[in-house]
């Protein structure tokens, strides 16, 4: 069968953000795109509209793009949209479900093709892992009992259950913050000011507060957790020590498969120790606790996929010689310390533990997880994260963070030099300035300030030291009492 027009409907996902190319009037070339190409080659006389605006939410693009794509008359419609509504703090899914049914859902000719793919075993694709839906249980459980209480729908997705799991995310972003500070206090500096600021001058404070339901503060409390038996096994690496060790890698890999990584850390250090009498037992035993911890994870691969690993299409997403590696760090407009600052001092903070002679060891293996996650995050084609707030996926990194920000504050204050104290209070007013930057880009993002696409430094900062500012007391107001409004696209431009 062969088609002569073709019109894609939605969001940033059929614009093709995320799949860059220069030579294109818009700059990407997404899947719609392909797809024409492919139809373009079987007729002479094939026609394309790409109407699909990036950030467009499900009432927008049938209201917006429905009517103008039918008056093309194209033979072929595909539209992909309300991403952009399950990711906001507040949604209806029920309203959403309504706007589908009625606007797309009964329209003439309409065949749902995307709940037709499937995997080799015959079973939908499912590019989500178990971690998460683990560690969200005990608040889902809590909320079906308030849904149970209140009359609301038992469908798992009204309000009680998507509150769970925004308390949730809240919950285990606070806690990551706490082990973070646990673990500086374990290398004898002060993390409590590090913590704080950690917390709200990184897109933790993002991911936990204003959209929870991604993985990120999950992502970071696992792997808190796991540095921190890391911290407290590698004083004698017993074979119970490893064995928690273990599970604790296992359940950091179940929240998001490049998590894994961090293992590199705690291995290279646990392969340089001196040799002891329990050294084989304790490596079986932390291969045996991960094993067994990631058992659940790997019988739904087989089950879903058919063999170990994520779904076959997400190795499409990857190129392994890291072309992006030096963009995902500086890239003016989307690159992590342009982001967020105090990651730079962070990391420098360690750089500078790294130093002293007995600190070093867990300094450089501290370095080495960091350099993984850049080097993973310089991997992935959509490295831009276009959309998302923030370099997210290095929210992971929030311990370490935490921890070489505390080194760098001690290792200021250790020194006793007249030009020491000038150089400590330069530091620590870019740290504060970096605290408040992540705080004003949060607010910007929430409501529509800024391009949710990319940075903008110069415009970005005027907005932050100039228009948050202004309007910071009817923002408070707003977010606190009626949020709705909060969240409602900015309108002084």
């Amino acid at each position: 069968m062969s088609f002569h027009r073709y019109v894609a409907l939605g969001d940033s996902f059929t614009e093709g953000v995320g799949d860059p190319d220069p030579a294109r009037p818009n700059g990407v070339r997404g899947w719609a795109d392909r797809v024409a190409e492919v139809l373009a080659a079987q007729t002479e006389d094939f026609g394309y509209a790409n109407l699909a605006i990036r950030g467009r939410k499900l009432r927008q693009v049938t209201t917006e793009q429905v009517a103008p794509a039918i008056a093309l008359e194209p033979d072929l419609i595909s539209l992909y949209a309300g991403g952009n509504d399950v990711l906001r703090p507040k949604v209806d899914i029920d309203g959403l479900i309504a706007i589908y049914d009625a606007g797309i859902a009964r329209s003439d000719g309409f065949h749902e093709t995307f709940l037709e793919r499937t995997t080799e075993t015959g079973r939908r694709i499912n590019f989500g892992t178990l971690g998460c839906a683990i560690l969200w249980a005990p608040f889902y459980a809590a909320g079906d009992v308030v849904a149970r209480a209140t009359g609301a729908p038992l469908d798992g997705y009204s309000k009680p259950y998507v509150s769970a799991v925004a308390y949730g995310s809240a919950f285990y972003g606070f806690a990551a913050v706490l082990l973070g500070i646990a673990c500086a206090e374990r290398l004898r500096f002060a993390g409590v000011i590090a913590g704080v600021m950690v917390w709200v001058g990184t897109p933790l404070l993002f991911y936990m507060y204003v959209a929870p339901p991604f993985s990120h503060a999950c992502s970071a409390f696992a792997v808190a957790l796991f540095v921190t038996v890391w911290l407290r096994v590698r004083e004698r690496w017993t074979p119970p020590g490893l064995f928690a060790l273990g599970v604790t890698a296992a359940l950091m890999a179940m929240v998001r498969e490049q998590d894994a990584f961090f293992v590199v850390g705690p291995a290279v250090d646990f392969l340089i120790a001196p040799v002891r009498r329990t050294t084989i037992p304790a490596a079986l035993a932390g291969i045996a606790g991960g094993v067994l911890a990631y058992a659940p994870q790997a019988l739904a691969y087989l089950r879903l996929n058919g063999h170990l690993g994520p779904h076959a299409s997400v190795e499409h997403k990857m190129s392994w010689s890291a072309p992006h590696l030096i963009q995902v760090l500086v890239s003016p407009e989307h690159g992590y310390f342009l982001w967020t600052p105090l990651a730079a001092i962070a990391i420098a903070g360690l750089v500078v533990m790294a130093s002293h002679a007995d600190r070093r060891r867990i300094a450089l293996c501290m370095l080495l997880m960091v350099a993984f996650q850049v080097y993973i995050g310089g991997s992935v084609e959509s490295w831009t994260v276009a959309g998302g707030f923030g370099q997210r996926r290095f929210v992971a990194l929030s311990v370490l963070l935490i921890i070489g920000l505390a080194a760098a504050f001690s290792a200021l204050t250790a020194r006793a030099a007249p030009s020491a104290a000038t150089v400590r209070r330069a530091v620590i007013a870019v740290a504060v300035v970096a605290v408040y930057w992540n705080i004003a880009l949060s607010a910007e993002f929430a409501i529509g300030l800024m391009d949710r696409q990319r940075l903008q430094p110069a415009r970005n900062a005027y907005d932050a030291f100039v228009t948050i500012p202004r309007e910071a007391p009817s923002l408070a107001y707003r977010y606190l009492f009626d949020r709705q409004s909060f969240y409602a696209p900015h309108r002084s431009r």
